[in-house]
């Protein structure tokens, strides 16, 4: 009997050969060819479910706002069960640190979002993509600092704040791509928290 094929599992397969080769390699190495090859299977099967490689790429961007969404998700119900201040903002610390580079599959995920969104800025076929990771980030960074505003704990403008830990979100995951022997998983940690605490104003 012929083998039955998962088409799921395939493409989650799939996907993460697109992430290995992108972190590896680059954006553009990430041909359907390089893909099947590092994913173990023949080209006739990669092509059985993506065209080219702006699809390839698309769906390894969407699969990997999937997972992000998936344990950002996991996080809320923990958050919104804290019982005080001290325990909200480690758990506030635990689901933004869903979004770093902190481990192989996230920083895996965080070399495909910067390759990704990097090529955005010259392919327009990627930028709805792109920009729907960025404001999927961004949406749930504002609701955060709407909570600690919420709660009377913060000391400065709730818009300049959003941006100021989405920029700093940002940051740390570039340099965690692109200089992991310097910008450590502790270092970002302590980068992230120390951001949050400044969000507190004194005494409070």
């Amino acid at each position: 009997m012929p083998k039955v094929v998962d088409p799921e599992a395939r493409r989650d397969e799939v996907a993460d050969a697109v992430f290995r080769v992108v972190r590896r390699a680059g954006f553009e190495q990430a041909s359907l060819r390089n893909v099947a090859e590092e994913a173990g299977l023949a080209i006739g099967s990669v092509r059985h479910y993506f065209a080219g490689h702006t699809e390839l790429m698309t769906f390894a961007m969407r699969a990997s706002i999937e997972r992000i969404s998936a344990r950002l998700e996991a996080r809320v119900g923990p958050l919104l069960a804290a019982q005080d201040g001290g325990e909200r903002a480690e758990r506030v610390e635990l689901m933004l640190s869903e979004l770093l580079p902190l481990d192989e599959p996230r920083l895996e995920e965080a070399a495909v979002w910067l390759a990704f969104t990097t090529a955005a800025r010259t392919r327009p076929e990627l930028r709805p993509q792109a920009q729907e990771a960025y404001d999927g980030m961004r949406r749930l960074v504002g609701r955060i600092i709407a909570g600690i505003a919420a709660h009377g704990r913060l000391g400065a403008d709730v818009e300049v704040e959003t941006e100021r830990l989405c920029a700093l979100i940002d940051g740390l995951t570039v340099e965690g791509v692109l200089h992991p022997e310097r910008m450590t998983p502790g270092l970002m940690r302590r980068c992230l928290r120390r951001h949050l605490a400044t969000l507190i104003e004194p005494g409070r």
